[in-house]
């Protein structure tokens, strides 16, 4: 049997800034984006076409998915993402004016920050120096 991860779901208000702020930031692509006959969006953003993990931004609806956006793992970073180039990903942050809630540090050979997305999800951005 072989699994891999396909999508994670991230609450946001409107799937246009949030795709704005992730392609700019994260240097993320549209992988798929369809509004259905309802009405429901699907907007699926990723790194690498030939990969498919990916981020589905998921425009909440109900007033409980509307009180969790920015906060849907309780305060715990939302996902890691994993670059090749460190200061170059902080770099593009500080210049988008990213918050940054944890400043970069080294810790078991990798070199980790946290910051904040549009709507308050922590991510962290890692880079092994192995």
């Amino acid at each position: 049997m072989k699994n891999q991860l396909g999508r994670i779901t991230i609450l946001v208000k409107d799937c246009d800034e949030a795709y704005e702020f992730y392609e700019k930031n994260l240097g993320c692509k549209k992988f798929f984006d369809l509004i259905d006959e309802s009405g429901k969006r699907y907007l699926h953003v990723g790194f690498d076409t030939d990969i498919a993990a990916g981020i589905w931004l998921c425009e909440a609806e109900t007033e409980e998915e509307k009180r969790r956006i920015g906060d849907q793992t309780g305060g715990k970073p939302a996902f890691v993402i994993y670059t090749d180039s460190f200061a170059e990903f902080y770099d593009n942050l500080l210049s988008n004016g990213t918050k940054i809630r944890k400043e970069p540090m080294t810790v078991n050979d990798y070199q980790v920050l946290h910051f904040i997305d549009l709507y308050g999800n922590e991510i962290v951005a890692a880079e092994s120096s192995k």
